[in-house]
């Protein structure tokens, strides 16, 4: 039998140290989980919004659902999707919480991930019906004073019509919303046709495919990469979590290797690309 004063001595250097390895225990399984490359070599898992043509829906008709299946085949893994509507909090709740490995169409730097190298670049655009006898290129021509338009709120064409005096004759339409339900610049677009606006200056994937969907025959122009030092052409990356810096090696090699077929792809949806001098790529 150990004296009673031993035996609470050593409970004490016991319980001491427990405390002194907690914080050490705790960052070790932190930093294990932040580093932990992709989940699964078997699968291809991305997460996507269900009804956000023309990048994707759960019909896999988007032109990212073809980009993510020609990635998964090279990869020689089974594509898996993870829906999600992409609105606030997107990120956060889906590749935050370890839904998906990857997500598609990231056009600036978000905390929550890291950018892959770029896999396209795109402008924004006006739309105007063909039968309006416009020809416009620019969101400084004078022509647009006497004109309806229509603009996505907080975009940076929004900034320059603001700084040209044209906001107050601009419709706005909501940047962010529950896309499951409703599309503000397809609807944009879809107003021109209509006539209810005459210019809609909307980001050139959405405003050429939908351009197309339209009875009435609408003409896409492209705007310049910048005006008054407001960039207007983007370039578009995949996300991937912080630190998994093998993962995005990986990513970089399959975006190198099949932009061939990426641009294939990207030019049969329509979508006005740009090359590395902002020059626009001809079909």
């Amino acid at each position: 039998m150990w004296p009673a004063g031993l035996v609470r001595y050593l409970l004490a250097v016991l319980l001491i140290g427990l405390v002194m390895l907690t914080p050490l225990l705790h960052d070790n399984v932190a930093e294990a989980a932040t580093t932990r490359e992709a989940r699964y070599n078997s699968y291809l898992t991305v997460c996507g919004d269900p009804n956000h043509l023309p990048f994707s829906n759960k019909n896999m008709e988007g032109f990212e659902n073809r980009i993510a299946q020609l990635i998964a085949a090279d990869l020689d893994r089974t594509l898996k999707y993870r829906w999600w509507p992409q609105t606030i909090g997107f990120v956060r709740n889906t590749l935050g919480v370890r839904l998906c490995d990857l997500v598609m169409g990231v056009t600036s730097v978000n905390e929550l991930l890291q950018n892959t190298n770029p896999y396209y670049r795109s402008v924004y655009t006006l739309v105007y019906r063909q039968d309006a006898g416009l020809e416009i290129s620019s969101l400084k021509d004078p022509a647009l004073q006497q004109l309806k338009l229509g603009v996505v709120a907080g975009t940076p064409p929004a900034t320059l019509l603001r700084k040209y005096g044209l906001i107050e004759q601009a419709r706005p339409y909501q940047r962010t919303v529950d896309t499951r339900h409703f599309s503000p610049a397809s609807q944009a677009v879809a107003d021109v046709a209509k006539g209810e606006i005459d210019v809609a200056v909307v980001w050139g994937p959405i405003a050429s495919f939908t351009s197309r969907q339209q009875d009435t025959p609408l003409r896409v122009v492209p705007l310049p990469p910048k005006e008054d030092s407001v960039p207007l052409a983007f370039n578009v990356s995949m996300g991937i979590r912080r630190r998994e810096t093998e993962w995005k090696h990986q990513l970089n090699d399959e975006l190198e290797k099949l932009a061939p077929k990426i641009q294939e792809i990207l030019l049969e949806y329509g979508v006005p690309l740009l090359d590395k001098s902002d020059r626009l790529i001809n079909p």
